[in-house]
């Protein structure tokens, strides 16, 4: 009778370098690419170098101009480098009443309310769209998609919110360019991404398409929801070719119409004259410090859906 030796199990091979790497390390180089030069990678760096300080050094000249006093940009000529005898006083005089803390309210209540219409309206078409079976879907896609390419113009926009009795409204700030199409088809190829096994299911429990909406396929799109939402929020921010046209009282102008005013030296907004006469606040300061206030919403928002931009927007635009 032979008895059976067991053997032992062979250690397991030791962790190469490259099996020890972090997670967060870069991906190994395919086999068919050469190793980068000293030389490139010196160029590389330097042209990333490059585009930083292209970017910060023009917001860093805005910031401190608009926190240095009056002495200081008189001695330094106009834009401040050097920050020297920072001071608030132009923050101070703009958010303590008058035509720019009007205007930051207004930019203010535009953004929010727009982008939450403009969410609702885009979510629901689409979902529609991205349905198979919804009625007419095929027929209204090619023709969001039609807008895309061939537009009204100018004159027959402006007289269609005018015979709307839009003119001189918030409103007028809001529904001409409430809808993007782009983002509504963005929307739908990451809906049309969503197993359909999910929706089969909650249709069998009875749920309906605005359940199954709210609770399966929104919170499934959190990444490309917080991409549009950021665009929609961004633009109405932003946007001041609508307030040029449609408004005509100046204490309805949102903040990027202040701000071209102070740009092209028009006028100073009210309540800031007198302090500009006074000595005591430069008006080069009250340019800069409009800016910055401009610049801060979407300078706090962004890092916090950056994210969710590759799986919101190149996930949404290859599927479907």
């Amino acid at each position: 009778m032979t008895q059976r030796v067991l053997e032992r199990p062979a250690p397991p091979p030791a962790r190469t370098t490259a099996a020890r790497r972090s997670r967060w390390a870069a991906p190994a180089r395919p086999v068919w690419e050469e190793p980068p030069t000293r030389a490139g990678l010196t160029a590389k760096a330097a042209l990333l170098a490059a585009a930083c300080l292209a970017v910060l050094v023009p917001l860093w000249i805005v910031v401190v101009t608009s926190l240095s006093s009056k002495q200081t940009i008189t001695e330094a000529g106009g834009l401040v480098i050097v920050p020297r005898d920072l001071t608030l006083i132009a923050y101070r005089e703009l958010l303590s009443g008058g035509q720019v803390t009007r205007a930051v309210l207004v930019s203010l209540g535009v953004t929010l309310a727009g982008t939450l219409f403009s969410m609702t309206v885009s979510v629901l078409a689409a979902y529609g769209l991205s349905r198979p079976g919804s009625l007419g879907h095929r027929a209204l896609l090619f023709t969001l998609m039609g807008t895309m390419f061939f537009g009204a113009g100018l004159i027959p926009t402006y007289l269609l919110v005018q015979s709307l009795g839009l003119t001189d409204t918030y409103l007028a700030l809001i529904l001409p360019s409430a809808v993007s199409v782009f983002n509504i088809l963005v929307l739908r190829a990451f809906f049309m991404g969503i197993s359909p096994e999910l929706v089969d299911s909650a249709r069998i429990d009875g749920a309906g398409d605005l359940r199954i909406l709210w609770t399966i396929v929104m919170p499934l799109s959190r990444a490309v929801i917080a991409v549009i939402t950021l665009f929609y929020a961004v633009g109405y921010w932003s946007a001041w070719f609508n307030a040029s046209i449609y408004l005509n009282d100046q204490n309805m102008m949102p903040l990027q119409n202040v701000l071209i005013q102070l740009a092209q030296k028009q006028e100073i907004p009210v309540g800031l004259g007198q302090a500009v006469k006074a000595g005591n606040l430069s008006g080069l300061a009250v340019q800069m410090a409009v800016m910055v206030l401009a610049l801060l919403p979407v300078a706090v928002l962004s890092p916090f859906v950056q994210k969710h931009f590759k799986k919101g927007m190149l996930t949404g635009a290859v599927k479907g």
